[in-house]
């Protein structure tokens, strides 16, 4: 997937031309006049709504819900905690949010906290605003510039955060320890006349919560005890996960009282918003592109996949399905198929529902199973997924074969003969057959056709569909079957699956069984 920051952070290219005033008294006579952060961030958002734009223009799905909520808060002038389970784009919408800064602001030049050139706030820089007076330095500072994101971990201290006594920076410039400028700035001071994030909340210790209760009330600090007080300009956005919030950690409360606004982050409501959330941010490469085709069965098949873990009895709905599983299992989708073109040396190939076998790892890896899903364990829950995901989609493109069973509805079952009769009829003839991940396309195409009545099924559903469309909604078929227990299923060691008779498959079970037992 593309590196997020990646996405905010302007290249040289994207950037406005620099401004040339490069003095105090230069930038006075332009005019400018210096807005704080929170006026500034809701200016241009009505600058925005007023051209019908949206500053969050890679989040998708929010458009009704969490976006609005956002433009209110900014409206509002307010600090933001997103509370949401993983992989919803919390983040990603801090980070947006950049995009509502100027393109530039001016900065006293050599200012370690973003000083105002019109109100500075550090002892260096109205040192030097006394010494040079309009002559003083100025340098701009970009939008990309003005962002500063932590992650809230255990260790994380005051001193990271607000600031510390830097005995180093004492001994050189041969300072006490009670001089202001022996302080160390933390992340947040640096973050002046910015946005300032911090990520999973919760996980911050309670102490350290604490420290800043000051920062979001009155908006200054202290360090060490120091008669110092630095009235920062900062936008807060933090963000947490329920689970997060409460099990492992919490927000103190009078922190959380000092956040104006909480809004609720979700996952995609509909599998075609996390089919196009998935193109967006899944990174494919040119060269793949060109060798590997992937139907859109298989892309709704991924995202089957998540929504059914969302639901599923085995999966712990409290630590949630982030849409980083569907983004790696499209991935990992792709390079099965582009690996099997390697290995055959063909030029191109189609995506088939037996390369799910290379998508597996990406769901054991993204979802948190309860006590029951363990005992199951990951890689039969994955297994279990991917037919929940077959099943769904099954009617979309076949016949319900529950509707031709006798018992639903005699009448209808009596007038109407399965379609997929011909198919069981040959399982249950003795015949299997194995479908294999890396076989050629030739060689997979040529064994589904073995099957009878499979590719007229087919036809006669989706008689437009091209050779690999149709060995796709063949083996589809296949699975869809084994869902139904109509035939059955089972893996195989070299990379795919066998079909067989669901009977013959069950008493040589049972006869496995027996032998055990001996």
């Amino acid at each position: 997937m593309q590196s997020v920051s990646a996405k905010w952070e302007a290249s040289e290219e994207q950037k406005m031309e620099q401004p040339k005033i490069s003095t105090l008294g230069e930038l006075k006579k332009s005019g400018y006049e210096p807005k704080k952060i929170k006026d500034e961030v809701r200016q241009n958002l009505i600058s925005l709504i007023g051209k019908k734009q949206s500053p969050f223009n890679t989040v998708l799905g929010y458009e009704d819900t969490v976006i609005p909520d956002v433009e209110r808060a900014l409206l509002s002038r307010h600090n933001i905690l997103f509370l949401g389970l993983r992989g919803q784009a919390k983040t990603r919408m801090a980070r947006e949010m950049v995009n509502l800064l100027d393109e530039w602001i001016p900065v006293i030049a050599g200012s370690e906290i973003n000083d105002d050139p019109f109100a500075p706030i550090s002892l260096y820089a109205r040192k030097l605003l006394a010494e040079k007076g309009d002559e003083t330095p100025i340098e701009w500072l970009h939008r990309s510039g003005r962002y500063g994101e932590k992650l809230a971990t255990p260790d994380v201290s005051v001193a990271d955060l607000i600031g510390d006594i830097d005995p180093i920076k004492a001994a050189n410039m041969r300072l006490s320890f009670a001089d202001e400028q022996a302080l160390h700035y933390g992340i947040i001071p640096r973050s002046h006349r910015g946005i300032f994030v911090i990520n999973e909340l919760p996980d911050l210790q309670a102490r350290i919560q604490v420290s800043l209760f000051n920062i979001l009330q009155e908006g200054d600090i202290q360090i060490r005890g120091f008669k110092l007080r630095l009235p920062l300009d900062i936008l807060f956005v933090f963000t947490a996960n329920p689970e997060d919030y409460t099990n492992r950690g919490s927000i103190v409360t009078p922190l959380k009282d000092r956040i104006e606004s909480q809004i609720i982050t979700h996952y995609p409501k509909t599998v075609e918003l996390s089919q196009a959330i998935t193109r967006q941010e899944a990174d494919i490469l040119p060269e793949q592109l060109l060798k590997v085709d992937v139907p859109e069965l298989c892309s709704l098949l991924i995202e089957q996949v998540a929504m059914e873990a969302r639901k599923s009895e085995l999966v712990d709905k409290k630590s949630g399905v982030s849409a980083r599983l569907t983004i790696s299992a499209y991935e990992n989708l792709v390079s099965t198929a582009e690996l099997r073109a390697l290995l055959s040396n063909q030029q191109r190939t189609t995506v088939r529902i037996s390369d799910f076998i290379g998508v597996i790892p990406s769901i054991t890896g993204k979802i948190e199973l309860v006590y029951e899903g363990e005992q199951e364990g990951p890689l039969n829950v994955a297994h279990r997924l991917l037919g929940l995901a077959i099943r769904a989609n099954f009617t979309q493109y076949f016949p319900d074969p529950q509707s031709f069973k006798k018992g639903r509805d005699i009448q209808k079952a009596k007038a109407r003969t399965s379609p997929y009769q011909p198919v069981i009829d040959w399982f249950g003839q003795g015949n299997d057959l194995v479908t294999l991940q890396t076989d050629p396309d030739s060689a997979y195409i040529a064994n589904l056709y073995k099957v009878d009545g499979l590719y007229a099924i087919v036809k006669q559903h989706h008689p437009a569909a091209n050779e690999a469309e149709a060995g796709l909604l063949m083996e589809f078929l296949l699975h869809g079957l084994a869902e139904y227990s109509l035939i059955s299923k089972s893996g195989v060691e070299k990379g795919g699956y066998s079909f067989a008779d669901m009977l013959g498959s069950m008493m040589n079970l049972n006869l496995g069984a027996e032998d055990d037992d001996e």
